[in-house]
């Protein structure tokens, strides 16, 4: 399908809005964090950083999107709603930042915001029939369309915010997953969904250089449960209303990241006796720290890891099933390669580094319970 020039003209300048909002209001949202108490100390061995820096970032993100959707993007019922749900998230966000809020009653009140967005029109109506073989090509869903989509509203919201454990990774991710629908939806030609996406992606750029490591401020559950919320509701725009295969791949490609990390998070837990909600050290961030990355190339990693997903989404939704799913397989194959002989190149590092015929000591790796966190998930219950 053609791309319409009006449509990326105004999709750059909603992109362009939000950065500098986003860039500008970073400052006095740091300065604010001071006076309100938002503020990260070490107290103890837990934490990464020697100072006191400050969290709630994340409201920057949401002045620089929440300006620019409003110049850009005219106010339908459904965006009414997306808007009022991501209010009540920023300022549940605020408040937990402060006040370090219980995870129960959290729970609830996100409910609550996707039920605003749900009763709104924001609804997964229809689901794609992944049994290619099958005489209906997709499930109406009726009245279970609005449980089925507050759970994955929330259950997104939470993913996000579950992989905010190093400086820079959660913005990072999601700056990757709001591009990835931006291009989807210029390609589809959905230019409300393009504007959104672009004001969403726009506004984490611009708080980018303030929260790469060694971050100046973290966007704390303000930001990070903002940014699941919003790509939740958005992918329901703009992706699981096509009755195709794609409505129900992309999303989870495009968010693959956050939703494998907080699937094997629950099963983890669970599987240890524990609550799902029980705070450890094993997510993929954990892990990669533990096999001796530093936090700027778990990032990395990460980032990559992110990255192919989102070209497989994007790849999906232009070329067909069969090429996005080779085109995946390739790129998971030359990123495995890539891994083992970064890794080999480490350990031959070691090995020549311990000398003679001694042979090096491998890498410690630490307990799984040993509460020990890293970056922006130091102040958090993850």
């Amino acid at each position: 399908m053609p791309i319409q020039l009006p449509s990326i003209g105004l999709t750059a300048a909603a992109l362009l809005t939000a950065a500098l909002v986003a860039l500008i209001s970073t400052p006095v949202v740091r300065s604010l964090a001071f006076r309100v108490g938002a503020v990260d100390v070490p107290k103890d061995s837990r934490r990464m950083h020697t100072h006191p820096i400050p969290r709630m970032g994340g409201l920057a993100i949401f002045f620089g999107f929440i300006l620019s959707v409003l110049i850009f993007q005219p106010l339908t019922p459904e965006l009414r709603g997306t808007l009022l749900g991501a209010v009540i998230i920023v300022i549940l966000g605020i408040f937990d930042d402060i006040f370090a809020l219980p995870a129960l009653p959290k729970f609830f009140v996100q409910i609550g915001a996707a039920l605003v967005a749900v009763l709104h029109g924001n609804r997964i109506e229809f689901l794609s029939n992944p049994n290619i073989f099958s005489k209906e090509p997709f499930w109406e869903l009726g009245w279970l369309s609005i449980p089925i989509t507050v759970l994955w509203i929330v259950g997104i919201t939470n993913a996000v915010n579950l992989i905010d454990g190093l400086d820079g990774l959660a913005c990072g991710v999601s700056t990757i997953s709001s591009m990835t629908l931006l291009v989807i939806a210029l390609v589809m030609e959905e230019p409300d969904v393009a504007i959104l996406m672009a004001a969403l992606s726009g506004a984490c750029i611009g708080f980018l250089p303030y929260n790469l490591n060694p971050a100046r401020i973290f966007m704390g559950d303000t930001g990070s449960t903002f940014l699941g919320f919003i790509l939740a509701v958005v992918s329901i725009q703009g992706l699981f209303k096509f009755y195709a295969i794609i409505s129900f791949a992309v999303p989870f490609l495009m968010l693959g990241l956050p939703i494998f990390d907080t699937c094997f998070a629950i099963l983890r837990r669970v599987s240890h006796g524990q609550s799902p909600m029980k705070p450890d050290r094993g997510h993929i961030h954990h892990r990669l720290i533990d096999m001796g990355f530093s936090q700027k190339q778990a990032v990395a990693v990460l980032y990559i890891i992110s990255a192919i997903l989102g070209l497989s989404a994007v790849v999906l939704t232009t070329i067909g099933v069969v090429r996005a799913m080779l085109f995946l397989m390739a790129l998971c194959v030359a990123g495995s390669v890539a891994g083992k002989l970064y890794l080999d190149h480490n350990n031959g590092e070691n090995s020549s580094a311990s000398g003679g015929n001694r042979v090096a000591k491998p890498r410690q790796s630490r307990p799984m319970d040993s509460g020990t966190y890293f970056g922006e998930e130091d102040q958090s219950d993850k």
